[in-house]
């Protein structure tokens, strides 16, 4: 079933019946600015709609801002880890933010995050993979990994919400 909400990832629609969009993610060190956008480039040439770019240090935070002034198509800032950096992405201009809750530092961290996002007009987008489930799920992946990847999930779009 369609998604009836529709959120604008940059100037590209994503659900309520929008097109699919074609995102991808670079697979440079961020802050390396002329590899990366020539990575970028490339990317949007060949078609995509939307790139991703990981930023785990504050060097990539600092070229963020850059990034997102000359890419020709709309950039997720991926975080892990350091909420900060999460803050620092809304700040640079990304045009969405992917965090896992579940790796980002707590309820409040998270929090922190939602509201400056909230503030800005950027969607935040929520990653559950199975290398940074929380803490309390650990034992359930060994016994039901896809058990432990949902119960993530629901538990932190509850997170989301509130």
């Amino acid at each position: 079933m369609p998604s009836e909400r529709q959120i604008q990832v940059g100037n590209v629609p994503i659900g309520g019946g929008a097109p699919v969009a074609v995102q991808t993610m670079t697979k440079t060190e961020t802050a390396d600015l002329t590899a990366t956008m020539a990575q970028i480039r490339r990317v949007a040439e060949a078609g995509a709609d939307i790139v991703r770019v990981a930023v785990p240090r504050e060097k990539d935070a600092e070229a963020l801002r850059t990034i997102v002034a000359d890419s020709p198509i709309p950039v997720i800032a991926d975080i892990h880890f350091n909420y900060t950096l999460a803050l620092k992405a809304l700040d640079a201009g990304a045009h969405c933010v992917r965090l896992n809750p579940g790796n980002i530092g707590g309820p409040d961290k998270v929090a922190l995050v939602a509201q400056r996002a909230n503030e800005l007009g950027i969607p935040l987008r929520i990653g559950v993979n199975s290398g940074s489930l929380p803490v309390h799920l650990r034992e359930l992946e060994f016994e039901n990994p896809v058990e432990a990847l949902v119960t993530a999930a629901v538990e932190f779009v509850a997170l989301m919400e509130r």
